[in-house]
Order: C-alpha cells, then sequence, then structure tokens
C-alpha cells in the first residue's frame, strides 16, 4: 500500500498545462512571431493537459491506497511569523478535483479542434484554456489560503480573457467586464475573511488554522452585527461564503455567468463544469472545519442556495439562446451543491459537484454541437427536428438530460437526491425552506431542460424558416441546405462524457458518501448536523437507492415536468404562446431576470459612480487639493511675503532690530 506521494509529480500536475500554455502563447501568437502553426499549438496544448491528466488519475490511485500528502513546496517570504509559501495538500477531495478538472478539460481541448476550426484566434485560445486549467489545479491543490487566493484571482483573470475572447464584440467587452466586476465584490469579502483568519490564528495554512479553531470558536467579533455581537468564525465564515458567492454564482452575485455565453462553446463548458464555479464550493469543503462552528453562517448558505436554485432555473423556463438554458440550469445546479453545504452533508456537495462536471460539460458541448450543425445559430425557436441530422449529438444529449433532470439510475439522480435528502434531515432553522425550494427545483428542472430537448431534436424542422441565423465572430462552417452531424474532434469527447454521466454516480455514491475516500478532507459535527448521519442510516446500496426514487416525490415531480414540456412543445404547441400571454407580466418579470441587471445599472452603478464623484469633487478636488495642498502652499506664501518685508538689505534697519532686541531681552532679565 501507497503511503506517500511525490512532490515532483505533484508538481508535474498543474506545470504540463502552464508549460503548454507558455509555449502556445509565445510561439503560437504574433507575440513571438507566429512560430508554430495551428497542428503544433493544439498538439502541445493537448498534450499538456494528456500528461496532467494521466498523472492525477495516478494520484488519485494512491490516494484511494491510502496514500496521503501536505508539505511545502516553495516558502516566498516570511513577515513575523506568517508563513507566506507554494505548498500541496493531496487528499481524496484533492485528488477527486484534479482528476475531474483535467479529464473534463482534456475532453475541452480535444472538442476546441472542432469548434474553434476557423476562427483567427485559434492558438491564443489554446493557451487561454491551458492557462486556465493550470490555475485551478493550483487551486485545488493548495495548502495554504494565500496559494488559494492567488489561484482564485488568476482562475478570475483566465475567464475574463475567455468571455471576452471576441473582443471586437461589445456584447463580449460588456460580458467579461461584468463578470470581473461582480467577482471582485465576492472577493472583497474572501480577502476579509482570510484577513481575519490571519489576524487572529497567525497562519495561513489549513492544518495550522484548523488546529487553533477550538481557540477561536469562542472568540467573540468586537463589532455589533445587527444590534448583536456575533462570534468572529461566524464572521469569517459569512466572509468567506462572500466570496464563494461570486465565483459560484450565487445570489445575488450570479447575475455574470449567464452572461458569460459571449465567449466560445468550450470555455462555456470549462466554466461551468470543472473550473471557476466550482471554485467556490470547493472552497466552502476544504474548509469545512470553520463553518462547522457557525449555524448562524449554515443557515445563511442554506438560504442562498435554496433561492439561488429555485429563481434561477424559473430563469431558464422562458431563455431562447440554448447556451443560455444551460447557463441557468448551471446557476440553478451551484444552488443545489450550496444546499448541501449549508446542510453540512459537505461530501455530498462535492458528489454533486462531481457528477454535474461530466453531464454538464456533456450538455455545453452537445449544444455547441448543434449550433456547429446549424451554422452557428442559437436560437431553439429555429430549431427541431435534428434527431435525425445528428444522431451522435442526440443520444448523448439525451443521456445529458436525464442526468440533470436526475432520472434514476442516472449519475445526476444519485447526487440530486442525497441533497435533497441532506436538506430534509439537517436540523437548522433554513433547512425546511431549502428542502421545498429544491423539490419545486426538480419540477423546474426538469421542465427547462425538456423543452430544450424537444425543440431542438424534435418536432418540426424550423432551421430553413430562420431569416437571420446567429453567427459567431470565429468564421462560418459552411452553409449545407442540411443540418449535419459534428466531426469527430466534437462527437469523440460527447460520448467519453456520456459514459460518466450514466455510470459514475452509481459507481461512486458509496465511497464518496459513506466510505473512507474523504473523511479526512471535510469535518462534520454530526451531533448538531445529522444530516449525513440520517443518510447513511438510509442508504443500503446503489441499486436500492435508485429503487427508492419511485417512493418519493422527486421522481413524480421531474416526470411532471417532462410531460409538460413534451404537452406544450410537441402535441399542442400553440397553446404554449396562450400560456405566455395570459401570464405576460410574470414572463416579463423572468424575461427581464427579476430586474437585478436593470437594479444593478441604475441604481447600485450611478450610486457608485455619484459616490465616487462625491469624493473626487469633494473630497479629492475640495478638501484635499484645495483645503490641503494649495492651502499649503498658499499659507507659506503669504508667511513669505510678511518675512520678506524684513528683509531690506539696509544696515542700520539690521542694527535698529538688534537694538530693539538688546532691550527686550534687558528688559526680561531686568523684570525677572
Amino acid at each position: 500500500m501507497s503511503t506517500t506521494l511525490s512532490a515532483s509529480t505533484l508538481l508535474a500536475v498543474p506545470l504540463a498545462p502552464l508549460i503548454g500554455a507558455v509555449l502556445v502563447g509565445i510561439f503560437g501568437t504574433r507575440l513571438g512571431g507566429n512560430w508554430f502553426g495551428r497542428r503544433l499549438c493544439h498538439t502541445i496544448a493537448i498534450l499538456g493537459v494528456l500528461v496532467s491528466f494521466i498523472l492525477s488519475v495516478a494520484v488519485l490511485l494512491d490516494v484511494i491506497d491510502g496514500a496521503r500528502f501536505n508539505d511545502s513546496i516553495y516558502e516566498w517570504m516570511v513577515i513575523g511569523g506568517l508563513t507566506m509559501e507554494i505548498g500541496f495538500m493531496v487528499d481524496g477531495l484533492t485528488a477527486m478535483m484534479m482528476a475531474v478538472v483535467t479529464f473534463v478539460s482534456l475532453m475541452v481541448h480535444i472538442y476546441t479542434i472542432g469548434y474553434m476550426e476557423e476562427d483567427e484566434g485559434y492558438n491564443r485560445f489554446f493557451c487561454y484554456i491551458s492557462l486556465f486549467t493550470f490555475s485551478m489545479l493550483m487551486l485545488v491543490m493548495s495548502n495554504n489560503l494565500l496559494q488559494l487566493f492567488f489561484a482564485w484571482e488568476a482562475v478570475g483573470l483566465v475567464s475574463y480573457l475567455l468571455i471576452g475572447f471576441w473582443y471586437k464584440r461589445p456584447t463580449a467587452i460588456f460580458a467579461n467586464m461584468k463578470a470581473f466586476l461582480v467577482n471582485r465584490v465576492g472577493d472583497f469579502g474572501f480577502l476579509l475573511g482570510i484577513a481575519l483568519i490571519a489576524a487572529y490564528t497567525g497562519s495561513l495554512n489549513y492544518s495550522e488554522i484548523f488546529a487553533k479553531l477550538p481557540e477561536l470558536a469562542t472568540v467573540e467579533f468586537p463589532w455589533y452585527i445587527l444590534g448583536q455581537e456575533a462570534l468572529l468564525v461566524t464572521v469569517i465564515a459569512i466572509c468567506l461564503f462572500i466570496g464563494a458567492m461570486g465565483k459560484s454564482a450565487q445570489f445575488p452575485l450570479h447575475v455574470w455567468l449567464p452572461d458569460s455565453m459571449e465567449g466560445p462553446t468550450p470555455i462555456s463548458a470549462l466554466i461551468h463544469a470543472a473550473t471557476m464555479v466550482t471554485a467556490g464550493i470547493f472552497m466552502v469543503a476544504r474548509m469545512s472545519p470553520v463553518f462547522e462552528l457557525s449555524d448562524a453562517a449554515l443557515n445563511f448558505i442554506l438560504i442562498i442556495g435554496a433561492i439561488t436554485a429555485l429563481f434561477m432555473g424559473l430563469l431558464g423556463m422562458v431563455q431562447n439562446d440554448i447556451k443560455r438554458v444551460v447557463a441557468y440550469s448551471t446557476l440553478s445546479q451551484l444552488g443545489y451543491m450550496t444546499v448541501a453545504l449549508g446542510a453540512s452533508a459537505y461530501s455530498v456537495a462535492l458528489f454533486h459537484l462531481m457528477t454535474h462536471a461530466f453531464f454538464k460539460a456533456l450538455l455545453f458541448l452537445a449544444a455547441g454541437s448543434v449550433i456547429m450543425g446549424l451554422h452557428h445559430n442559437q436560437d431553439m425557436r429555429w430549431m427541431g427536428g435534428l434527431r435525425k441530422y445528428m444522431p451522435i449529438t442526440w443520444i448523448t444529449a439525451l443521456l445529458g438530460t436525464l442526468a440533470l433532470v436526475g432520472m434514476p439510475l442516472f449519475s445526476g439522480y444519485y447526487s440530486k437526491e442525497a441533497i435533497k435528502l441532506s436538506a430534509d434531515f439537517s436540523g437548522l432553522p433554513a433547512a425546511t425552506f431549502a428542502y421545498y425550494a429544491l423539490l419545486a427545483g426538480v419540477f423546474v428542472t426538469s421542465f427547462y431542460s425538456f423543452r430544450l430537448y424537444f425543440m431542438v431534436f424534435h418536432g418540426p424542422e424550423r432551421y430553413h424558416l430562420n431569416p437571420d441565423a446567429h453567427h459567431d465572430d470565429h468564421g462560418h462552417h459552411g452553409h449545407d441546405e442540411k443540418p449535419h452531424e459534428s466531426p469527430w474532434v466534437v462527437t469523440v469527447p460527447l460520448l467519453l462524457l456520456a459514459v460518466p454521466s450514466v455510470v459514475i454516480g452509481y459507481l461512486t455514491i458509496g465511497p464518496m458518501l459513506f466510505g473512507d475516500f474523504l473523511a479526512d478532507a471535510v469535518h462534520v459535527n454530526h451531533v448538531l448536523h445529522p444530516a449525513m448521519t440520517e443518510l447513511a442510516a438510509l442508504y443500503h446500496g446503489p441499486l436500492a437507492f435508485a429503487l427508492k426514487a419511485f417512493s418519493s416525490i422527486g421522481l413524480y415531480l421531474a416526470i411532471a415536468g417532462a410531460l409538460l414540456a413534451w404537452y406544450l412543445y410537441l402535441h399542442n404547441p400553440k397553446l404554449a404562446p396562450v400560456i405566455a400571454h395570459k401570464l405576460r407580466p410574470l414572463v416579463v418579470l423572468l424575461e427581464n431576470k427579476y430586474y437585478l441587471d436593470w437594479f444593478n445599472e441604475k441604481v447600485i452603478a450611478r450610486a457608485t459612480m455619484a459616490l465616487g464623484s462625491g469624493l473626487w469633487k469633494g473630497g479629492d478636488r475640495g478638501l484635499i487639493e484645495a483645503g490641503v495642498v494649495n492651502m499649503s502652499w498658499k499659507l507659506v506664501g503669504r508667511i513669505a511675503a510678511v518675512v520678506r518685508q524684513a528683509q531690506t538689505g539696509y544696515l542700520y534697519h539690521y542694527a535698529f532690530v538688534m537694538i530693539v532686541g538688546v532691550l527686550a531681552l534687558m528688559t526680561y532679565f531686568v523684570w525677572r
């Protein structure tokens, strides 16, 4: 049995895609003279991620055998007693994330060859996605908060570059700036949480922080919050979770994620499935010892997750852009993961993170395949009947849809059912609201998922009726009369992702939720938070867990959502517009995304600009510039003008001043 992991092997995992990104970014672009052609660039990038994936699988197998690693690789600096270093902590959580990130990234890299074939920025795109993979690997492998934060920001930076990849499109530039700014709000809270931890524990290392938590648990925060003095761990936990709200797109910091669809489809799959949005879920799970000390923080997490799961799913019901439907699905599923975190079912949240990564990447890449087959049309209203033209895309999209809605035996069923049960078993006050929100979300998810499926792959063929198909800025793939199946570099990743989308839940639910795989990675107070204990008592194997679906209301809600979508969009499509007209106020509310974008732009942005303008004009120009800077030199000038009058240059004036001075001194001493 292996007991140790090689530091050099672990270092090679993130460095392999980094080397690929550097080589492609320098020698495959104008920066280095375009020395490398397209074939060489994508070969280098894919080879780097392939090496990383193989090493990650090897590490995962060693971890399953009991191997662990927690050590410093490089010490950057020491300030007082605070050590800043690069280090790795590899346990079950890290090994699982490494394997998922590298596998999905490898599939996206291969898929990109076909999807970005005619794009001018082909080499630049491969550089970015390899750099994205490196950043995420450094994040999940870190053993300290400093490295986590730098990788956290690196992921955000690369996502900014990728969302705005087609930088000549104003909508893309607006979307990447929106993502950047919204994430800065979350990162501000995250940074405050890290600063509080460093100030009160004197360390940034996970193990050292966790060792000092018993002392920290009784410390009261010196400020009053809502009229009450909170515990320090509550403030720290909420600050850390605010960071997760931004990165993992939780309400109300979710507004950047749907607009990230302005980037190419491959990066939509990478952001939504395995990298950026999962970083917040990973961070909360990694810091589970901190969150377990605060029921207030856990209730807050439950409420935010439940709102996101239900209300973001409702937005998917009115979307017509195929990628945006899948994007709102991601928002909703991230809400499910967050609810699991709030119920102290951290392993369940991570389990759903893993299963979701596979079927969501599959759905995004299938959507991209449809877009390619329809010459980059993304509007579902001009699709239909594609099943016979794109059989591989059709069957893989169907498998991904069944996994997403949680049909028994599919991977999504196991993780979503475990989340619902965890919320039901949680004893926290907010858990009841979360449970019923998730139940409603099952129906909503099924409805919009099958709405997409039926509108795209079944029903009458409408693609030839579209007078103005949407085109991406990276060229066109020809204009055949009929839709066509995508090339093998697109369909092979679809098939490879379809396999875990179906079976990974069945194969891994036991060891991940009830075995030792994550036992030393997440920490739960089972006395105060009994969800996992009760869930374990209910579990009698993956098959029995699947059969339990037939006695659960969730399955029938999912079937009801699918039947309603079939009736409205296949059997009686004329009824859908009638219902939409009857419910016009609600539809308008959903189409305007609850007016949150309007509120952010018209209220928050304008208030921020007004505050900035006031501070600039009143503070900077009025107080500092006019009152301090200009007033100081004017005062010096006036004093100098008065003093200058005494400097006449006449000798008798100076003699007179000396005599007056001597008389004054004599008078003073005589008087004393």
